[in-house]
Protein backbone atom coordinates (compact mmCIF):
# COMPACT_ATOMS: atom_id res chain seq x y z
CA UNK A 1 0.00 0.00 0.00
CA UNK A 2 1.42 3.40 -1.02
CA UNK A 3 2.03 5.83 1.84
CA UNK A 4 0.00 9.03 1.33
CA UNK A 5 2.05 12.14 0.52
CA UNK A 6 2.21 15.14 2.86
CA UNK A 7 -0.25 16.90 0.54
CA UNK A 8 -2.70 14.01 0.62
CA UNK A 9 -2.45 13.72 4.40
CA UNK A 10 -3.02 17.47 4.78
CA UNK A 11 -6.12 17.42 2.58
CA UNK A 12 -7.56 14.44 4.45
CA UNK A 13 -7.06 16.17 7.81
CA UNK A 14 -8.49 19.45 6.45
CA UNK A 15 -11.62 17.70 5.24
CA UNK A 16 -12.09 16.00 8.61
CA UNK A 17 -11.65 19.25 10.55
CA UNK A 18 -14.02 21.24 8.36
CA UNK A 19 -16.61 18.42 8.47
CA UNK A 20 -16.50 18.52 12.30
CA UNK A 21 -17.07 22.29 12.46
CA UNK A 22 -20.54 23.45 13.50
CA UNK A 23 -21.74 26.99 12.89
CA UNK A 24 -22.92 28.90 15.96
CA UNK A 25 -26.03 29.72 13.97
CA UNK A 26 -27.19 26.64 12.05
CA UNK A 27 -28.98 28.91 9.59
CA UNK A 28 -25.83 30.90 8.76
CA UNK A 29 -25.52 31.51 5.04
CA UNK A 30 -22.47 31.28 2.85
CA UNK A 31 -20.33 34.40 3.03
CA UNK A 32 -17.95 34.20 0.09
CA UNK A 33 -15.63 37.10 0.76
CA UNK A 34 -15.41 39.00 -2.52
CA UNK A 35 -14.94 42.34 -0.76
CA UNK A 36 -14.08 43.36 2.78
CA UNK A 37 -16.35 46.09 4.17
CA UNK A 38 -14.97 49.23 5.72
CA UNK A 39 -13.89 48.72 9.29
CA UNK A 40 -16.07 50.31 11.99
CA UNK A 41 -12.88 51.15 13.90
CA UNK A 42 -11.17 54.51 13.63
CA UNK A 43 -7.51 54.50 12.57
CA UNK A 44 -5.71 55.19 15.86
CA UNK A 45 -2.62 56.92 14.44
CA UNK A 46 -2.10 60.35 12.90
CA UNK A 47 0.13 61.13 9.90
CA UNK A 48 3.66 62.14 10.74
CA UNK A 49 4.55 65.71 9.75
CA UNK A 50 6.97 65.42 8.13
CA UNK A 51 7.11 61.66 7.59
CA UNK A 52 10.46 59.96 8.07
CA UNK A 53 10.57 57.17 5.48
CA UNK A 54 13.69 55.03 5.51
CA UNK A 55 14.92 52.38 3.13
CA UNK A 56 16.98 51.85 -0.02
CA UNK A 57 14.05 52.75 -2.28
CA UNK A 58 13.58 56.10 -0.58
CA UNK A 59 17.33 56.67 -0.55
CA UNK A 60 17.46 56.02 -4.30
CA UNK A 61 14.71 58.59 -4.85
CA UNK A 62 16.66 61.16 -2.83
CA UNK A 63 19.86 60.34 -4.70
CA UNK A 64 18.14 60.79 -8.06
CA UNK A 65 16.54 64.07 -7.00
CA UNK A 66 19.97 65.39 -5.99
CA UNK A 67 21.52 64.03 -9.21
CA UNK A 68 23.93 61.71 -7.42
CA UNK A 69 22.66 58.76 -9.44
CA UNK A 70 20.47 58.20 -12.48
CA UNK A 71 17.80 55.64 -13.22
CA UNK A 72 20.25 54.03 -15.65
CA UNK A 73 22.71 53.65 -12.77
CA UNK A 74 20.05 51.93 -10.66
CA UNK A 75 19.08 49.56 -13.45
CA UNK A 76 22.68 48.68 -14.24
CA UNK A 77 23.31 47.94 -10.56
CA UNK A 78 20.22 45.71 -10.45
CA UNK A 79 21.22 43.84 -13.61
CA UNK A 80 24.69 43.21 -12.23
CA UNK A 81 23.12 41.97 -8.98
CA UNK A 82 20.95 39.57 -10.97
CA UNK A 83 24.02 38.18 -12.70
CA UNK A 84 25.91 37.86 -9.42
CA UNK A 85 23.00 36.01 -7.77
CA UNK A 86 22.06 33.83 -10.74
CA UNK A 87 22.95 30.69 -8.78
CA UNK A 88 20.03 31.41 -6.41
CA UNK A 89 17.54 31.14 -9.29
CA UNK A 90 15.55 34.16 -8.18
CA UNK A 91 14.68 35.41 -11.68
CA UNK A 92 12.54 33.57 -14.22
CA UNK A 93 12.98 36.26 -16.91
CA UNK A 94 15.14 39.38 -17.18
CA UNK A 95 14.45 42.16 -19.68
CA UNK A 96 17.80 43.92 -19.56
CA UNK A 97 17.54 45.86 -22.83
CA UNK A 98 13.95 46.93 -22.18
CA UNK A 99 14.72 48.10 -18.66
CA UNK A 100 17.75 50.13 -19.76
CA UNK A 101 15.81 51.74 -22.59
CA UNK A 102 13.02 52.68 -20.19
CA UNK A 103 15.56 54.07 -17.70
CA UNK A 104 17.16 56.28 -20.36
CA UNK A 105 13.73 57.69 -21.24
CA UNK A 106 12.91 58.39 -17.61
CA UNK A 107 16.28 60.07 -17.04
CA UNK A 108 15.65 62.30 -20.03
CA UNK A 109 12.23 63.20 -18.67
CA UNK A 110 13.70 63.98 -15.26
CA UNK A 111 16.30 66.26 -16.86
CA UNK A 112 13.42 68.13 -18.51
CA UNK A 113 11.57 68.49 -15.22
CA UNK A 114 9.02 65.73 -15.79
CA UNK A 115 8.37 63.26 -13.01
CA UNK A 116 5.74 60.63 -13.73
CA UNK A 117 5.04 59.72 -10.13
CA UNK A 118 6.49 58.69 -6.77
CA UNK A 119 8.41 55.72 -8.24
CA UNK A 120 10.00 57.62 -11.13
CA UNK A 121 13.10 55.70 -12.18
CA UNK A 122 12.81 52.89 -9.60
CA UNK A 123 13.64 49.39 -10.92
CA UNK A 124 11.55 46.53 -9.56
CA UNK A 125 10.46 42.98 -10.38
CA UNK A 126 7.10 41.25 -10.77
CA UNK A 127 6.29 37.73 -9.56
CA UNK A 128 5.94 35.24 -12.39
CA UNK A 129 2.25 34.56 -11.85
CA UNK A 130 1.43 38.17 -12.74
CA UNK A 131 1.32 39.13 -16.40
CA UNK A 132 3.58 41.87 -17.78
CA UNK A 133 3.13 42.99 -21.38
CA UNK A 134 5.76 41.50 -23.67
CA UNK A 135 7.30 39.27 -21.00
CA UNK A 136 6.68 35.51 -20.75
CA UNK A 137 4.58 34.24 -17.87
CA UNK A 138 5.65 30.74 -16.88
CA UNK A 139 4.20 30.49 -13.35
CA UNK A 140 7.12 28.26 -12.41
CA UNK A 141 5.54 25.41 -14.36
CA UNK A 142 6.13 23.33 -17.46
CA UNK A 143 2.36 23.36 -17.91
CA UNK A 144 2.01 27.09 -18.63
CA UNK A 145 3.66 29.50 -21.06
CA UNK A 146 2.11 32.72 -22.30
CA UNK A 147 3.34 36.15 -23.34
CA UNK A 148 0.58 38.73 -22.81
CA UNK A 149 0.19 41.84 -24.93
CA UNK A 150 -1.17 44.13 -22.22
CA UNK A 151 -0.38 44.96 -18.61
CA UNK A 152 -2.85 44.20 -15.81
CA UNK A 153 -4.11 47.06 -13.67
CA UNK A 154 -1.50 46.73 -10.91
CA UNK A 155 1.44 46.75 -13.34
CA UNK A 156 -0.12 49.68 -15.21
CA UNK A 157 -0.27 51.65 -11.98
CA UNK A 158 3.36 50.91 -11.21
CA UNK A 159 4.42 52.09 -14.65
CA UNK A 160 2.28 55.21 -14.34
CA UNK A 161 4.09 55.94 -11.08
CA UNK A 162 7.41 55.72 -12.95
CA UNK A 163 8.54 52.21 -12.02
CA UNK A 164 10.76 50.17 -14.36
CA UNK A 165 9.98 46.45 -14.63
CA UNK A 166 13.24 44.52 -14.72
CA UNK A 167 11.67 41.12 -15.25
CA UNK A 168 9.80 38.26 -13.62
CA UNK A 169 10.73 36.79 -10.24
CA UNK A 170 10.66 33.04 -9.62
CA UNK A 171 7.57 31.55 -7.98
CA UNK A 172 6.50 28.26 -6.45
CA UNK A 173 4.65 26.47 -9.25
CA UNK A 174 1.33 28.29 -9.85
CA UNK A 175 1.88 29.90 -6.40
CA UNK A 176 0.53 26.66 -4.90
CA UNK A 177 3.06 26.38 -2.10
CA UNK A 178 5.24 28.11 0.48
CA UNK A 179 8.72 26.85 -0.39
CA UNK A 180 9.77 27.82 -3.97
CA UNK A 181 11.99 24.70 -3.96
CA UNK A 182 13.78 25.50 -7.25
CA UNK A 183 15.23 28.69 -5.69
CA UNK A 184 17.75 29.09 -2.88
CA UNK A 185 17.83 31.09 0.34
CA UNK A 186 19.96 34.27 0.06
CA UNK A 187 21.85 33.42 3.28
CA UNK A 188 22.11 29.65 2.95
CA UNK A 189 21.62 28.03 -0.47
CA UNK A 190 20.86 24.67 1.15
CA UNK A 191 17.60 26.16 2.42
CA UNK A 192 14.39 27.38 0.81
CA UNK A 193 13.70 31.13 0.49
CA UNK A 194 10.02 30.58 1.34
CA UNK A 195 7.15 31.05 -1.01
CA UNK A 196 5.38 31.35 -3.11
CA UNK A 197 7.06 34.72 -3.76
CA UNK A 198 10.50 33.19 -3.31
CA UNK A 199 12.21 34.94 -6.19
CA UNK A 200 10.93 38.31 -5.00
CA UNK A 201 12.63 38.05 -1.61
CA UNK A 202 15.87 36.88 -3.21
CA UNK A 203 15.73 39.94 -5.43
CA UNK A 204 15.27 42.36 -2.56
CA UNK A 205 17.99 40.78 -0.45
CA UNK A 206 20.46 40.73 -3.34
CA UNK A 207 19.62 44.12 -4.87
CA UNK A 208 17.75 42.95 -7.98
CA UNK A 209 15.52 46.01 -7.93
CA UNK A 210 14.20 48.01 -5.00
CA UNK A 211 10.76 46.39 -4.69
CA UNK A 212 8.80 43.48 -6.07
CA UNK A 213 5.12 42.96 -6.80
CA UNK A 214 3.96 39.64 -5.39
CA UNK A 215 0.82 37.75 -4.45
CA UNK A 216 -0.51 36.45 -1.14
CA UNK A 217 -3.34 33.90 -0.96
CA UNK A 218 -2.35 32.00 2.16
CA UNK A 219 1.05 33.47 3.11
CA UNK A 220 2.97 34.13 -0.09
CA UNK A 221 4.20 37.66 0.66
CA UNK A 222 4.69 37.26 4.39
CA UNK A 223 6.13 33.74 4.64
CA UNK A 224 9.12 34.26 2.31
CA UNK A 225 9.70 37.69 3.84
CA UNK A 226 9.90 36.13 7.29
CA UNK A 227 12.22 33.34 6.18
CA UNK A 228 14.50 35.51 4.04
CA UNK A 229 14.58 38.84 5.87
CA UNK A 230 12.42 41.28 3.89
CA UNK A 231 9.13 43.15 4.35
CA UNK A 232 6.01 41.59 2.85
CA UNK A 233 2.90 43.79 3.04
CA UNK A 234 -0.52 42.25 2.33
CA UNK A 235 -3.19 44.95 2.13
CA UNK A 236 -6.90 44.58 2.78
CA UNK A 237 -8.56 42.17 0.36
CA UNK A 238 -9.81 43.85 -2.80
CA UNK A 239 -7.81 47.08 -2.49
CA UNK A 240 -5.36 46.10 -5.26
CA UNK A 241 -6.98 44.68 -8.43
CA UNK A 242 -6.00 41.09 -9.23
CA UNK A 243 -6.74 41.01 -12.95
CA UNK A 244 -3.87 39.58 -14.96
CA UNK A 245 -2.93 37.09 -12.24
CA UNK A 246 -2.76 33.32 -12.77
CA UNK A 247 -5.53 32.65 -10.32
CA UNK A 248 -4.94 30.59 -7.23
CA UNK A 249 -8.16 31.61 -5.49
CA UNK A 250 -10.67 34.17 -6.73
CA UNK A 251 -11.87 34.84 -3.19
CA UNK A 252 -8.49 34.85 -1.43
CA UNK A 253 -5.87 36.25 -3.84
CA UNK A 254 -4.19 39.50 -2.80
CA UNK A 255 -1.50 41.58 -4.51
CA UNK A 256 1.10 43.51 -2.55
CA UNK A 257 4.74 44.60 -2.35
CA UNK A 258 7.91 43.07 -1.01
CA UNK A 259 10.61 45.58 -0.11
CA UNK A 260 13.50 46.15 2.28
CA UNK A 261 11.63 48.35 4.77
CA UNK A 262 8.06 49.06 5.78
CA UNK A 263 8.23 52.61 4.41
CA UNK A 264 9.51 51.36 1.04
CA UNK A 265 6.65 48.86 0.88
CA UNK A 266 4.15 51.54 1.91
CA UNK A 267 5.22 53.82 -0.93
CA UNK A 268 4.65 51.03 -3.45
CA UNK A 269 1.24 50.31 -1.92
CA UNK A 270 0.39 53.98 -2.28
CA UNK A 271 0.76 53.60 -6.05
CA UNK A 272 -1.14 50.31 -6.22
CA UNK A 273 -4.26 51.44 -4.35
CA UNK A 274 -6.61 54.04 -5.86
CA UNK A 275 -7.32 56.50 -4.49
CA UNK A 276 -3.93 56.47 -2.84
CA UNK A 277 -4.21 56.07 0.94
CA UNK A 278 -1.01 58.07 1.53
CA UNK A 279 0.43 55.37 3.75
CA UNK A 280 3.97 56.69 3.60
CA UNK A 281 2.77 59.71 5.60
CA UNK A 282 2.55 57.40 8.62
CA UNK A 283 6.24 56.46 8.51
CA UNK A 284 7.59 57.54 11.87
CA UNK A 285 4.16 58.37 13.33
CA UNK A 286 3.74 58.13 17.10
CA UNK A 287 2.64 54.73 18.40
CA UNK A 288 2.48 55.81 22.03
CA UNK A 289 -0.61 54.31 23.64
CA UNK A 290 -1.46 51.85 20.86
CA UNK A 291 -2.94 48.62 22.16
CA UNK A 292 -1.37 45.57 20.54
CA UNK A 293 -2.82 42.15 21.21
CA UNK A 294 -0.50 39.18 21.49
CA UNK A 295 -2.19 35.83 20.81
CA UNK A 296 -0.05 33.38 22.75
CA UNK A 297 -1.29 30.47 20.65
CA UNK A 298 0.79 31.88 17.79
CA UNK A 299 3.92 30.99 19.78
CA UNK A 300 2.99 27.32 20.20
CA UNK A 301 5.52 24.94 18.65
CA UNK A 302 7.81 27.81 17.71
CA UNK A 303 11.51 27.11 17.61
CA UNK A 304 12.88 28.57 20.86
CA UNK A 305 15.09 31.22 19.31
CA UNK A 306 12.30 32.27 16.94
CA UNK A 307 9.99 32.82 19.90
CA UNK A 308 12.74 34.74 21.73
CA UNK A 309 13.43 37.02 18.75
CA UNK A 310 9.75 37.93 18.53
CA UNK A 311 9.48 38.44 22.30
CA UNK A 312 12.42 40.85 22.08
CA UNK A 313 10.65 42.71 19.27
CA UNK A 314 7.51 43.00 21.40
CA UNK A 315 9.53 44.43 24.27
CA UNK A 316 10.98 47.05 21.96
CA UNK A 317 7.47 48.06 20.91
CA UNK A 318 6.53 48.28 24.59
CA UNK A 319 9.51 50.53 25.23
CA UNK A 320 8.21 52.80 22.47
CA UNK A 321 4.90 53.25 24.27
CA UNK A 322 2.82 50.35 22.98
CA UNK A 323 0.56 48.61 25.48
CA UNK A 324 0.91 44.85 25.01
CA UNK A 325 -2.15 42.78 25.86
CA UNK A 326 -2.15 38.98 25.93
CA UNK A 327 -5.34 37.79 24.17
CA UNK A 328 -6.96 34.33 23.99
CA UNK A 329 -7.79 34.54 20.30
CA UNK A 330 -6.72 33.66 17.71
CA UNK A 331 -6.54 30.36 19.57
CA UNK A 332 -4.67 27.26 18.46
CA UNK A 333 -7.99 25.98 17.11
CA UNK A 334 -8.52 29.23 15.18
CA UNK A 335 -5.13 28.94 13.52
CA UNK A 336 -5.63 25.28 12.71
CA UNK A 337 -9.16 25.52 11.34
CA UNK A 338 -8.43 28.68 9.33
CA UNK A 339 -5.42 26.87 7.87
CA UNK A 340 -7.46 23.85 6.86
CA UNK A 341 -10.54 25.74 5.66
CA UNK A 342 -8.33 28.12 3.68
CA UNK A 343 -6.66 25.13 2.07
CA UNK A 344 -10.00 23.71 0.92
CA UNK A 345 -11.28 27.06 -0.37
CA UNK A 346 -8.13 28.11 -2.18
CA UNK A 347 -7.36 24.73 -3.73
CA UNK A 348 -10.96 24.10 -4.81
CA UNK A 349 -10.88 27.40 -6.67
CA UNK A 350 -7.41 26.66 -8.07
CA UNK A 351 -8.57 23.28 -9.40
CA UNK A 352 -11.59 24.93 -11.04
CA UNK A 353 -9.39 27.58 -12.64
CA UNK A 354 -6.85 25.11 -13.99
CA UNK A 355 -9.55 22.85 -15.38
CA UNK A 356 -11.01 25.87 -17.18
CA UNK A 357 -7.72 26.89 -18.81
CA UNK A 358 -6.80 23.31 -19.68
CA UNK A 359 -3.74 22.83 -17.45
CA UNK A 360 -2.28 19.36 -17.98
CA UNK A 361 -1.54 17.95 -14.49
CA UNK A 362 0.89 15.46 -16.06
CA UNK A 363 3.20 18.41 -16.82
CA UNK A 364 3.13 19.63 -13.21
CA UNK A 365 5.38 18.54 -10.37
CA UNK A 366 4.11 15.73 -8.15
CA UNK A 367 3.25 18.16 -5.34
CA UNK A 368 1.07 20.36 -7.55
CA UNK A 369 -0.50 17.35 -9.25
CA UNK A 370 -1.44 15.99 -5.83
CA UNK A 371 -2.98 19.32 -4.81
CA UNK A 372 -5.09 19.65 -7.95
CA UNK A 373 -6.22 16.03 -7.79
CA UNK A 374 -7.11 16.21 -4.10
CA UNK A 375 -8.94 19.51 -4.60
CA UNK A 376 -10.98 18.03 -7.44
CA UNK A 377 -12.36 15.47 -4.96
CA UNK A 378 -13.72 18.06 -2.53
CA UNK A 379 -17.55 18.02 -2.66
CA UNK A 380 -19.51 21.25 -2.83
CA UNK A 381 -20.86 20.86 0.72
CA UNK A 382 -17.32 20.87 2.16
CA UNK A 383 -16.29 23.91 0.14
CA UNK A 384 -19.45 25.69 1.29
CA UNK A 385 -18.90 24.67 4.91
CA UNK A 386 -15.44 26.25 4.73
CA UNK A 387 -16.99 29.43 3.33
CA UNK A 388 -19.61 29.49 6.09
CA UNK A 389 -16.85 29.19 8.67
CA UNK A 390 -15.00 31.98 6.93
CA UNK A 391 -17.88 34.41 7.38
CA UNK A 392 -18.21 33.56 11.06
CA UNK A 393 -14.46 33.92 11.63
CA UNK A 394 -14.37 37.31 9.93
CA UNK A 395 -17.14 38.61 12.20
CA UNK A 396 -15.49 37.20 15.32
CA UNK A 397 -12.06 38.58 14.46
CA UNK A 398 -13.40 42.02 13.63
CA UNK A 399 -14.93 42.12 17.13
CA UNK A 400 -11.51 41.33 18.64
CA UNK A 401 -10.34 44.76 17.49
CA UNK A 402 -12.93 46.50 19.65
CA UNK A 403 -10.37 46.34 22.45
CA UNK A 404 -7.05 46.48 20.56
CA UNK A 405 -5.59 48.40 17.63
CA UNK A 406 -3.41 45.65 16.12
CA UNK A 407 -2.00 42.21 16.80
CA UNK A 408 1.61 41.00 16.86
CA UNK A 409 2.99 37.46 16.57
CA UNK A 410 5.66 35.37 14.85
CA UNK A 411 5.10 35.25 11.10
CA UNK A 412 6.48 31.72 10.91
CA UNK A 413 7.10 29.38 13.84
CA UNK A 414 10.37 28.19 12.33
CA UNK A 415 13.33 29.54 10.38
CA UNK A 416 13.85 28.59 6.74
CA UNK A 417 13.94 24.79 6.44
CA UNK A 418 16.51 22.94 4.41
CA UNK A 419 15.32 22.23 0.88
CA UNK A 420 15.68 18.47 1.34
CA UNK A 421 13.29 18.65 4.30
CA UNK A 422 10.87 21.31 3.06
CA UNK A 423 7.96 19.08 2.01
CA UNK A 424 6.88 18.36 5.56
CA UNK A 425 6.32 22.09 6.20
CA UNK A 426 3.37 22.23 3.76
CA UNK A 427 0.98 23.65 6.39
CA UNK A 428 3.49 24.69 9.08
CA UNK A 429 5.10 27.72 7.46
CA UNK A 430 1.80 29.45 6.75
CA UNK A 431 0.03 28.63 10.05
CA UNK A 432 0.12 32.13 11.57
CA UNK A 433 -0.43 33.89 8.26
CA UNK A 434 -3.53 32.22 6.88
CA UNK A 435 -6.21 33.72 9.13
CA UNK A 436 -5.48 37.20 7.75
CA UNK A 437 -5.61 36.26 4.08
CA UNK A 438 -8.63 34.00 4.70
CA UNK A 439 -10.67 36.86 6.18
CA UNK A 440 -9.01 39.62 4.14
CA UNK A 441 -7.50 41.75 6.92
CA UNK A 442 -4.22 43.62 6.30
CA UNK A 443 -0.98 42.15 7.67
CA UNK A 444 2.72 42.82 7.29
CA UNK A 445 5.81 40.77 8.08
CA UNK A 446 9.03 42.59 8.87
CA UNK A 447 12.41 41.28 10.02
CA UNK A 448 13.09 41.01 13.73
CA UNK A 449 16.30 42.71 14.75
CA UNK A 450 17.45 39.44 16.33
CA UNK A 451 18.10 36.38 14.18
CA UNK A 452 17.61 32.76 15.16
CA UNK A 453 20.23 30.13 14.38
CA UNK A 454 21.85 32.73 12.09
CA UNK A 455 18.70 33.11 9.97
CA UNK A 456 15.99 35.79 9.68
CA UNK A 457 12.86 35.79 11.83
CA UNK A 458 9.65 37.59 10.92
CA UNK A 459 7.42 39.73 13.16
CA UNK A 460 3.85 39.75 11.84
CA UNK A 461 1.51 42.66 12.55
CA UNK A 462 -2.20 42.49 11.68
CA UNK A 463 -4.93 45.13 11.84
CA UNK A 464 -8.63 45.60 11.04
CA UNK A 465 -9.68 46.14 7.41
CA UNK A 466 -8.30 49.32 5.79
CA UNK A 467 -6.02 50.06 8.76
CA UNK A 468 -2.76 49.69 6.86
CA UNK A 469 -1.68 53.05 8.32
CA UNK A 470 -1.53 51.47 11.80
CA UNK A 471 0.79 48.78 10.46
CA UNK A 472 3.03 51.38 8.81
CA UNK A 473 3.29 53.36 12.06
CA UNK A 474 4.08 50.26 14.14
CA UNK A 475 6.46 48.78 11.60
CA UNK A 476 8.51 51.91 11.00
CA UNK A 477 8.70 52.61 14.74
CA UNK A 478 10.09 49.15 15.34
CA UNK A 479 12.59 49.50 12.50
CA UNK A 480 13.82 52.74 14.10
Amino acid sequence: MTTPSIVQQSFAEARRKVADWQAENPERGVAITLAVPSSPHNVPVAPCDPPTPKGPLHQALRDMSERRVTSVDLVQTALQAAEDASDLNGMAHLDASGALAHARKLDEEATNGLRRGPLHGIPMTVKDVIHVAGMPTGSGSNAYDRTPETDPTAVTRLRQAGAIILGKATTHEFALGVTTPQAHHPDDPTRIPGGSSGGSVIGIRRGIGLASLGTDTRASLRNPSALSGTVGFKPTFGTVPTDGVITLSWTMDHLGPIAATVADAALVLDTLIEPSPGLVRYAGASIDGLRVGVPRAAFENCEPLVAQAVENALQKLAALGVKLVDIPRPSAEDFQLANYAGLLVSRSEAATFHQAIGTDPALCTAEIRDQLEEAARIPAKEYLAAQRYRGQLQEEFLALFDDIDAMAMPTSPVVAPRTADADRYFTVLSRNCIPWSFIGFPAVSLPCQDRAYGLPVGLQLAAPPHHEATLVALGTAYEG
